[in-house]
């Protein structure tokens, strides 16, 4: 078991390690009540946490972002009502980053505030979704419009679960953990570079360091800007078009799917500016392609895409601000790109 310190608004550590339920037993000693929220089609093995003195209470939320609305939202908030759950009480997202999204902000809104714990259990979960405080649901207007800044007090990451996820959603988490590549780490990158999706399946050592460095890479970001000031907006390096495609194709595409596509606009903005070199532009399509994720996007969507963009967290009053790569490992924002350098740049990853 190894862990990784996060210093936000409060101390909590990722722990990484082969037996989740154990370290989760050992984090719930002496909890009256633990809600655990689950989706519905993961129904988790919790032998041996029953058996604690803690009431254990298990939530079905509906699967990944369908779940991330008020309706089911108000049904936790009378599940735990009914429940009786006090400030001493604890709630665990088991399940997807969706999951943990939306059992984060159960627990930032309830009382104004309970502990709460994520057990990722999918690639993008455990490097981005689950770490870093930031919970929230979806809006009709965009992606996690309505949330909180709730650090849970652990993450408890288990590959094993990895086995079981298709090869569709390994490599979507696989976008994020590129993308941190990207803005902070390039050994990152290189390890990628040395395996494709099929390879990299098979070497769970090279899993587990690449999720050590893309944490390590979040850790340190939320630890220096827990409330996304400034530092923090790197790690959605790709999501300012990524989201408003996930909108527009209503969530059919997994985040990372869509976070892929927004990777290579943003590249495609920045070496259009000069800001990084032809080579670059290409390591994020050749990268992202060998792991069989999307590069382009239907050009036909463009006109419905553009007016989303202003949605994004990262805008401010009328101005679009994206997160560019003014080289690898070192990011920087574009506050005054015009509509013409936003359409050439889409034109050059549609299909």
């Amino acid at each position: 078991m190894t862990s990784i310190l996060v210093d936000a608004e409060r101390s909590y550590s990722v722990i990484l390690t082969s037996s989740w339920k154990t370290e989760l037993a050992q984090l719930i000693q002496g909890r009256t009540r633990v809600a655990v929220i689950v989706s519905e089609s993961f129904k988790p093995d919790l032998s041996g946490l029953l058996d604690l003195e803690s009431e254990i209470h298990v939530f079905d939320v509906p699967d990944g972002e369908e779940a991330k609305n008020v309706t089911t939202l108000n049904k936790l908030w009378n599940w735990l009502g009914a429940a009786g759950f006090t400030r001493s009480d604890l709630i665990v997202g088991l399940g997807g980053g969706a999951i943990t999204d939306l059992a984060g902000f159960t627990a930032a809104s309830w009382l104004r505030g309970l502990d709460w714990i994520a057990v990722p259990t999918s690639l993008a979960g455990m490097v981005d979704a689950s770490v870093g405080g930031k919970t929230g649901i979806n809006s009709e207007y965009g992606k996690n419009l309505i949330g909180a800044f709730h650090s849970p007090s652990a993450v408890i990451i288990d590959t094993n679960f990895l086995e079981t996820l298709s090869d569709r959603d390994f490599a979507a988490g696989m976008a994020e953990v590129i993308k941190c590549g990207f803005i902070a780490d390039s050994e990152i990158l290189t390890l990628a570079a040395s395996h494709s999706l099929e390879s990299l399946r098979k070497t769970p050592e090279a899993i587990a360091e690449l999720i050590h460095r893309a944490v390590s890479v979040k850790a340190q970001f939320v630890s220096s800007d827990f409330k996304e000031s400034f530092a923090r907006e790197a790690l959605n390096y790709g999501h300012t078009l990524g989201h408003a495609i996930e909108i527009f194709a209503k969530y059919q595409l997994r985040h990372g799917e869509a976070v892929s596509i927004g990777l290579v606009y943003a590249a495609e903005l920045a070496a259009a500016r000069g800001l990084i070199s032809t080579d670059e532009l290409a390591l994020h399509r050749s990268l992202l392609s060998r792991y069989q994720l999307p590069i382009s996007f239907d050009r036909q969507a463009w006109q419905k895409l553009a007016p989303l963009l202003a949605l994004d967290k990262k805008a401010r009053g009328n101005t679009i601000r994206f997160v560019a790569l003014s080289g690898i490992g070192s990011t920087i924002r574009l506050e005054d790109l015009t509509s013409i350098e936003l359409d050439a740049a889409y034109e050059r990853i549609s299909s």
